[in-house]
């Protein structure tokens, strides 16, 4: 197992784990309409415009977009924001941890969180936290965390539009 910077030969691989961990979103929690909006923004455009932002982050740190790579095939990819962005939370954000399910409970989430932390550590913030957004019903991903030492800090509201 490689756990590395992305790459842009890496693009597929990462789509692919991409579109897992949105689909997972929608369907893990909040029921069929959460699950048919989560699948329905992942058309050719949403890609497109992911993989813009996604090279617009990794310009400003290579290492903000972290895959790990098993006989050349993407298992599973952790971003963490550029420093850059380090005004929206004061802190530093973990946007996405996704590791393929045959590549559960191996470690590799863990090597994915370590090189996350590295990398926050590194990083000049107001605030020396890293912060996630996680679904409270998603109690796999919540035990993971908590696992990593993270607690909860407020809570995020939200609205519909």
């Amino acid at each position: 197992m490689e756990i590395r910077p992305y790459e842009p030969d890496d693009a597929e691989g990462l789509w692919d784990c991409k579109r897992a961990f949105e689909l997972g979103l929608g369907s893990g929690t909040g029921g069929e309409e959460k699950q048919d909006k989560y699948e329905g923004k992942l058309d050719d455009e949403y890609r497109q415009q992911w993989f813009e932002w996604v090279e617009r982050c990794v310009d400003a740190d290579s290492r903000c977009v972290t895959v790990a790579v098993d006989g050349g095939e993407v298992v599973g990819y952790v971003f963490v924001l550029p420093e850059s962005h380090r005004f929206i939370w004061d802190a530093a954000v973990l946007n996405e941890i996704f590791v393929d399910a045959e590549y559960r409970g191996t470690g590799v989430a863990d090597d994915l969180m370590d090189a996350a932390v590295s990398l926050a550590r590194e990083q000049n913030l107001p605030l020396d936290r890293l912060v996630l957004d996680v679904d409270r019903e998603n109690d796999r991903a919540g035990a993971f965390y908590e696992r990593h030492g993270f607690e909860h800090w407020g809570e995020m509201v939200a609205r519909e539009l």
